[in-house]
């Protein structure tokens, strides 16, 4: 698996962000928050993830960008949970919505989690739809 997170990884179109805010999806696992939307069907686009940092929780940008790298490294190291069993490219953000400062293990042990969570809940989503089509 490679274990990197490229430029075209990420997420950083304004459209769909402000599409995965009105019209996504969530799972959570506390502290984590995960935003995901499909993308479109016509693209040939991989899926994307951005991460944010609340400023409601750190106020300082020091603290804010710490736990943004901690949140893109776990996802470095993690993506092939994800990314290995999806059949669809999708847009994601991913959020850390606690004042709790966690240690990097504890972070990557809830990310490992969120992103089976997610799996799961995109199965069920799945599954419901081959049951409609016959």
């Amino acid at each position: 698996m490679n274990f990197t997170y490229p430029k075209n990884e990420r997420l950083k179109s304004r459209t769909t962000i402000g599409l995965l805010f009105s019209e996504g999806k969530s799972v959570s696992k506390y502290p984590l928050r995960l935003v995901y939307r499909q993308a479109e069907e016509n693209s040939e686009e991989q899926t994307k993830i951005g991460v944010s940092v609340s400023k409601k929780y750190f106020k300082k940008a020091v603290d804010r960008n710490y736990f943004k790298r901690v949140l893109r490294e776990t996802y470095r190291l993690n993506k092939h949970l994800l990314l290995d069993n999806l059949d669809q490219p999708y847009s994601i953000m991913l959020f850390y919505q606690s004042k709790d400062r966690l240690s990097f293990e504890e972070i990557n042990t809830k990310t490992i989690q969120l992103f089976e969570k997610f799996r799961m809940q995109i199965d069920k989503i799945e599954n419901t739809e081959k049951k409609i089509e016959p």
